[in-house]
This record gives C-alpha cells, structure tokens and sequence, in this order.
C-alpha cells in the first residue's frame, strides 16, 4: 500500500528535517509569485490592445445602447451576488498536523 502523500505543492517532505530546503522553498515560490504576476500583466496587455484595437464597445453601443445598458447591468449584478456568496460561506480554519 502506498504512503499517503500529507502536503503537496512547494512544502517540504514531512518526513525530512528542514535544512537547505526551506531557502530553496522560499525561493521558488517567489519566483513563481513573479512569473505569475508577469504574465498576468503580459495578458492584460494584449486583452486592452486588442480591445482598443477592435473598438467593439463603440460599435455595439452606437447600435444598441439600451442592450448593451441591460447587459452591463446584469453583469455587475451577478459578480455582485457572487462576492456576497463567497462572503456568506463559512469560515472553516485548516487543522495543521503535526507529522
């Protein structure tokens, strides 16, 4: 039978005594941090020149303007009611064993 695996991601193994590790731990997952954030703001980047480029909202609101104030309406509407389901939800605390 194999051994349940306790944590998974950039954490040490539970069984081995912390040394060099938690330096190289910390590390990684700051360079991950980056990255992420790097390609985050490369995305949003392209998303806003290609939305400029297109020049959708001008088009659909010179069209229809009454449609597109319904939609933005809705659509605020339901991220609203999704944030005050996150905030509704309750609060269970992780339990860290002790390995």
């Amino acid at each position: 039978m194999r051994k349940r695996i306790e944590f998974a991601g950039f954490r040490h193994p539970a069984g081995r005594p912390l040394g060099t590790d938690h330096h190289i731990t910390a590390l990684t997952q700051l360079v991950a941090s980056l990255t992420l954030a790097f390609c985050t703001l490369i995305a949003a980047m392209v998303v806003s020149i290609g939305i400029a480029r297109a020049d959708v909202a001008g088009n659909v609101i010179d069209n229809e303007g009454g449609l597109f104030v319904v939609a933005l309406v809705l659509g605020l509407l339901f991220i609203g009611m999704g944030g005050l389901t996150i905030l509704s939800l309750p609060h269970h605390p992780h339990k860290k064993s002790h390995s």
